[in-house]
């Protein structure tokens, strides 16, 4: 089968987690690793207050990653996914053949990273602790 390239981001319940991120991100990876993904990126993208309850949940923190996987696997991980417990959502979309390095070098990008948790989350590479800190609802 064809091996594209798929961005997820999946939205993580908050009072699930118990500042064990780094245990659901390897949950996740192990996931995609179990059907043949190939993880491209993988970070914390915000953590905010959700538009409306989800599963009773008014908080959530949204996670991304890039993948290339076979499109008949697809629905494997996505069949996972929904049995996670710690997931509340996830979307999933195929990116173009000819968008595939541009959006990797906005997922690598450092200094995109190092700006969007300096006004979203401070996260440490040691343990993924997380500090929430509100998000303006006209910031980019």
């Amino acid at each position: 089968m064809a091996r594209r390239m798929y961005e997820y981001l999946i939205l993580f319940d908050p009072s699930k987690l118990v500042g064990d991120l780094l245990g659901a991100v390897n949950t996740l990876h192990a996931t995609f690793e179990k059907h043949g993904a190939e993880i491209l990126a993988s970070r914390p993208w915000a953590e905010q207050r959700l538009a409306y309850p989800i599963q009773h949940q008014k908080k959530g923190l949204y996670y991304l990653i890039y993948a290339r996987a076979d499109s008949s696997k697809i629905h494997e991980i996505d069949v996972d996914l929904k049995l996670n417990e710690q997931v509340l959502r996830f979307l999933n979309i195929v990116i173009d053949k000819k968008w595939e390095e541009e959006m990797l070098a906005v997922a690598r990008d450092e200094h995109a990273l190092a700006l969007q948790l300096a006004t979203n989350v401070d996260v440490t590479e040691a343990d993924f602790e997380l500090r929430r800190q509100p998000i303006g609802v006209n910031e980019v």
